[in-house]
């Protein structure tokens, strides 16, 4: 079972709910691509990232006790969100790796490949709303749209950049699958 990144729901609203995210780690890499290339084009570094491509060579926390005999890179869990933020500049997109609680900055390995990078992400509050379907930019660019609405009517002021967060692999169908738009809020 994939660990889910932490949050506890402060208020439901019409069309969403509000969350308090604790502080938490995520390997990132930014990616100049469309919204549903950039990522595909993050997926490979950022995956050899968690399967031991770090300067430990081994995973840190509960998967430490997991360590082959061979002595080998370990992996890093997955967690889940996927999250995919606009970048920088056009067509730029911040594909980030939610990582696993039990890490910290002094734990975390550092990355091998210069394009990931690991960081800490504030805690915050945040306008959730969740949706099945396909991970098209129109599907989420229209919930967004939603929520933006539905935050501002609610009274709440945005903070940030909206978040989209992808929960389950591409093989799931896709009625099935949990999707996400994060807007961070104004505490």
């Amino acid at each position: 079972m994939t660990e889910q990144q932490p949050y506890r729901v402060v208020s439901r609203h019409p069309g969403f709910e509000l969350r308090r995210y604790p502080a938490h780690l995520v390997a990132e890499m930014q990616v100049q691509a469309s919204f549903t290339r950039a990522p595909i084009e993050a997926f490979r570094p950022l995956a050899g990232y968690l399967a031991g491509a770090n300067r430990a060579r081994h995973a840190v926390g509960p998967a430490a006790s997991a360590r082959s005999a061979a002595g080998g890179p370990e992996k890093i869990a997955m967690t889940a969100p996927v999250v995919q933020v606009e970048g920088e500049w056009p067509g730029a997109y911040l594909i980030q790796f939610v990582l696993p609680a039990t890490l910290t900055t002094t734990t975390v390995p550092e990355p091998v490949d210069s394009r990931v990078r690991v960081r800490e992400v504030a805690a915050q509050l945040a306008a959730a709303m969740r949706f099945s379907g396909r991970w098209t930019e129109r599907a989420f660019s229209q919930r967004a749209t939603m929520l933006g609405r539905s935050v501002t009517a609610a009274g709440l002021q945005p903070t940030g950049a909206i978040r989209y967060a992808r929960f389950d692999p591409p093989w799931k169908p896709w009625f099935l699958r949990r999707n996400e738009v994060v807007l961070p809020v104004v505490d």
